[in-house]
Order: C-alpha cells, then structure tokens, then sequence
C-alpha cells in the first residue's frame, strides 16, 4: 500500500460551489487513496487578500451562474437551490460568523465528523432552504440538525468568539492565500512533496491525473457499482 496523499480542501460555506466540491471530496476520500484535510476558511479574506472581484458583481457572469448552479446540483445530486437574493446572502451578509462557528467545531473536535455535518447543514440553511447564517439563533438550528447537543452548542457559540478561534481562522485564510488561493473551493494535493492547486468544483479528472487515482464521475459509488 502506497502512503495516502493528503489532500486539503480550503471552503467558505457562503460559497455554493465550495459545496459542490465538498461533497465530492468527501465521496471519494474513502475511494481514493488520500487523506482529507477539511479547511474551513473565510472567503471574504481571501477576495480582500488576492484582490479579486465576486462574479456576481459583473451581471453576465451573476447570470450565467445562477443557471450554471442549477445544471451543477443536478449533475453532483446536491440539492443546491440559489436563495431569493444570493446578492444579499454573499456580499452582504457575509459568513464570517458561521465560518468562526465551523472553524470552532473544528478547533474541539480535531478529527471527525462533526465539521462535516455542520458544514453541510449551513451550506442547505443558504444554498437549499433560503435561511439566515449570520445570527447565533441560525447557528444554533443548523448545529441541532446537525446532532450536537445543546450544551456542546452553547460552548461553540461562546468559542467562536474567541481570540483563539478568530486567529485559527485568520491563520487558515492566510495560509489560503500563501498557497495562490483568489478563490473557493480551494483543493490542495500535496503530491512528492510538491503541493498542486486546484480552483473549482470542476477539475476533479484532471486531479486525479494528478495523484494517480481514478475520476468515476460526481457520484464513485455507482459508477462502481455499473463496473
């Protein structure tokens, strides 16, 4: 057995296409030979920190992603649903609160699926069911769903504010950002000691060229099944 490629994906989960690779990500991580490093991040930093400018702020683009969306949840089976105003929702609002939440869970689980689960459950609150993820209230319900308990809930919330965890979360951004990130999803693949970069939710063959695995479309578990 050949040692396992550690691969690290960097996400905001105010960014819909960060969801996309997410779930990949986490699909195959059990099918490729890797070892996923969740990075919880803020995508706001990381638009400041390399100067680049959100699609949605160039109406064609904002336009052709809406539809792109839509194709993209069919597609990766995630039931990415844009909200009323995704304007609002990402350059308004922002995430920093919930990123510090996640970044939090993160800091008192270490490993585990607990990331994994809140994660997902901010990404439906925006991007499936409309909702806020900027007040503790919204967190709160998310992290619920997600299975953690109350008393564990009110610990993250209070954690979350913290000096300890803003700088955790500063430091993952920076770290972002020293590797050339202007954007998430950010997927890095450490491969012979070099890491390569990968922007999008659509460059998992060209990934998988990469470290010597095998892309079996969005979903491995029934490509493997069709083999």
């Amino acid at each position: 057995m050949t040692s396992r490629k550690v691969v690290e994906l960097f996400y905001d989960v105010v960014s819909p296409y960060s969801w996309l690779g997410f779930e990949v990500m986490c699909r195959y991580r059990n099918v490729w030979n890797i070892d996923l490093k969740l990075r919880p991040a803020y995508l706001g930093g990381i638009m400041h920190g390399a100067g680049n400018k959100p699609p949605g702020l160039v109406p064609n683009k904002f336009t052709y992603m809406t539809k792109d969306l839509n194709r993209l949840a069919e597609y990766f089976n995630v039931p990415l649903q844009p909200p009323a105003d995704p304007f609002e929702v990402m350059f308004q609002k922002g995430s920093l609160a919930a990123m510090r939440f996640v970044a939090a869970v993160q800091e008192k689980e270490k490993d585990g699926e607990k990331v994994v689960n809140v994660s997902r459950e901010l990404w439906r609150r925006i991007w499936s069911e409309d909702k806020d993820i900027t007040e503790p209230v919204s967190l709160s319900e998310a992290a619920v769903k997600a299975g953690l308990s109350e008393s564990e809930i009110k610990e993250l919330l209070a954690m979350s504010t913290s000096t300890q965890v803003k700088e955790k979360l500063k430091s993952t951004t920076q770290a972002a950002l020293d590797y050339g990130a202007f954007g998430f999803p950010m997927i890095v693949c450490h491969v012979d000691g070099k890491p390569e970069m990968f922007f999008g939710s659509d460059r998992f063959e060209l990934m998988a060229h990469c470290i010597g695995e095998k892309w079996l479309g969005p979903q491995p578990s029934k490509s493997a099944a069709k083999l």
